[in-house]
């Protein structure tokens, strides 16, 4: 199978690289190529000939979101578009990555894949674009949405956690923001065995179970052998940002579930990862 991978010098698209190494790939990235030039894409399309697109490129700067809606949309929602078009041109099927931030955080339980979108951040809007784009152009896709993710080599919460840690001695850290903490290795594990199944469709593949921030903080601080740090919890609003994130926003697996493909604990996936970054005391 020949696969073009937008987005591949990304936390998820390197791993994806390591995941798909039996397929021939094109990776594709900025500078080089830009999804959100149409020209550029579709041709580029012709030209690999893929039999599957997979877009991990995204602007993932939430509150970079917040203060440039227009560009968020270009990059989130009008990529999409071009991939999706230059998917159907060629006869692709296309896997675009999507987010928890396409909900509203109301709920009181993890959202199904079928529950209501109602995105309350220029970063969700712009998310939701592109899934409106792929679902609409398509009928041979596979959105995956995940949550919170991190990887080696990136800058990500628990780097962030760790780093604020060992300079302040201490850490303020929010207790009304819950999620689905997602380890990106596992993440690309299940997105390779869901492109083999070819049942399209809208997926949730984060690791199991939920955190709020100051948990997931806490969990970090423990494994890492940080533990005596004190973290005063916190609430969103003594917290100032650009972006509003959805207050309760985890992700509840169904649909790959019933494929065979679950993530396991995110506390086990958080710990393999402090271990092999070697944070883990």
């Amino acid at each position: 199978m020949k696969i073009l991978l937008a987005g591949h010098k990304g936390q998820l698209g390197r791993r994806l690289l390591s995941q798909l190494a039996a397929y021939q790939v094109t990776g594709i990235d900025l500078p080089d190529h830009d999804i959100t030039n149409r020209d550029g894409v579709i041709a580029l399309v012709r030209d690999v000939a893929p039999n599957l697109i997979i877009n991990a490129a995204a602007m993932t700067d939430v509150d970079g979101c917040a203060r440039d809606p227009a560009l968020a949309y270009r990059a989130n929602g009008l990529g999409p578009q071009n991939l999706a078009l230059a998917a159907a041109d060629v006869g692709a099927e296309m896997l675009q990555v999507s987010t928890n931030e396409v909900f509203d955080g109301r709920a009181t339980a993890p959202y199904h894949e079928w529950h209501t979108t109602n995105p309350i951040n220029a970063y969700g809007l712009s998310k939701l674009a592109g899934e409106w784009y792929t679902q609409r152009l398509l009928t041979r896709f596979y959105i995956v949405r995940a949550s919170w993710f991190y990887a080696a080599g990136g800058r990500n919460f628990p780097h962030r956690i760790i780093q604020l840690a060992d300079e302040r001695g201490r850490l303020r850290v929010v207790t009304d923001e819950v999620g689905s903490p997602t380890y990106v290795d596992d993440l690309a594990a299940a997105i390779a065995q869901l492109i083999t199944t070819h049942a399209y469709g809208i997926y949730h593949l984060v690791n199991e179970g939920q955190a709020s921030r100051y948990e997931f903080a806490c969990e970090i601080l423990r494994i890492s052998g940080r533990a005596a740090v004190p973290v005063e919890p916190i609430t969103s609003d003594q917290f100032e940002r650009a972006s509003t994130p959805p207050p309760y926003a985890p992700l509840a697996n169904n649909a790959a579930a019933a494929l065979g493909i679950r993530l396991r604990p995110w506390q086990d996936a958080l710990a393999e990862f402090l271990r092999e970054t070697g944070y883990a005391k």
